[in-house]
């Protein structure tokens, strides 16, 4: 809940293909109500779930995967900040970036230009496109300090963030980020809160997460699991084809593509802990975590 002259008539819409696996197909609808004087009066100000959206400029084909997109993203994040109502990075949760890729026609239009873009692969581009926009996110709270080269991206995977979820798509040329975090701005019955998988059976930092959220114990009971609104996470297969010591077969099966298989795995995994397989896990995790791991939110209901 905000203040009625600060609630906008905005929508900002992320479809996640790929409910692999027990994950179920849903939707989570955030809402911004507005909330009255005497509310505001009444309440004791606790930090509570906060929504904040703002967009880059559209980029030039030949900026999609460099440090162009990681700085605009990264103002962007700051942006979507103050639009919750959020002043300190440690109350980031979650950022939802949505951004774009490379088509031939962006390619051919790069090129016309005088300018080789990144890949004149659209499926590269997507990964691309996906590991600047979280690098942008890491630099924007403070993650990452140093500036980050071109050549930094989809190479150095000691560079991430513990809060970026990007997802790429064909349908925009500019990012549109969204950031959850909690804000004494805000009112309402619901927090967030995150911790970062480590690999792609990390169930401790699903639990940490639920603990951080306040539902230390609530797992234990039907009643107290319900408490969940949601959890949000990323996943990708650990890139040397080993989990824990044990070789997995995600990057090798011709059938099945390697993102498919860790949003499953992911997927069941937070389900079994949860109860609930209508969890939002998106693949596609390039500077989202460890390599083979990713952030993982959680969404209670206090």
């Amino acid at each position: 809940r905000l203040a009625p002259a600060e609630v906008e008539s905005r929508i900002a819409i992320v479809v996640s293909g790929g409910t692999e696996g027990i994950l179920s197909p849903h939707a989570t609808i955030f809402a911004r109500v507005p909330v009255t004087e005497r509310e505001k009066d009444e309440r004791d100000a606790p930090k509570r779930l906060a929504i904040g959206v703002a967009a880059t400029r559209d980029f030039l084909p030949q900026e999609i995967g460099r440090r162009p997109q990681i700085e605009a993203t990264a103002d962007a994040v700051k942006t979507a900040m103050r639009d919750a109502g959020i002043s300190s990075a440690a109350d980031v949760h979650w950022v939802q970036v949505k951004c774009p890729l490379l088509t031939a026609d962006r390619v051919r239009e790069a090129r016309r230009a005088g300018h080789e873009p990144v890949t004149e692969s659209a499926y590269k581009s997507m990964a691309y496109s996906r590991g600047a926009s979280a690098l942008g996110v890491a630099t924007a709270l403070g993650e990452i300090t140093a500036a980050i080269a071109d050549e930094a991206v989809l190479l150095d995977w000691s560079l991430c963030s513990g809060v970026a979820s990007a997802s790429a798509g064909i349908e925009l040329k500019n990012n549109i980020v969204i950031v959850l975090g909690n804000s004494t701005a805000a009112s309402g019955d619901s927090v967030i809160a995150h911790a970062v998988m480590q690999d792609a059976i990390d169930a401790s930092a699903v639990l940490t997460a639920v603990q951080n959220a306040g539902g230390e114990g609530v797992l234990a009971t039907t009643a107290g699991a319900s408490r969940i609104v949601n959890v949000l996470a990323k996943a990708d297969p650990s890139p040397d084809g080993m989990l824990r010591g044990w070789r997995h077969i995600m990057l090798d099966d011709t059938d099945i593509s390697a993102t498919r298989h860790a949003r499953a795995a992911v997927g069941g995994v937070i389900a079994g802990i949860t109860g609930c397989p209508a969890v939002f896990v998106s693949g596609g995790a390039e500077h989202q975590g460890p390599p083979g791991g990713g952030p993982v939110a959680v969404i209670f209901r206090v």
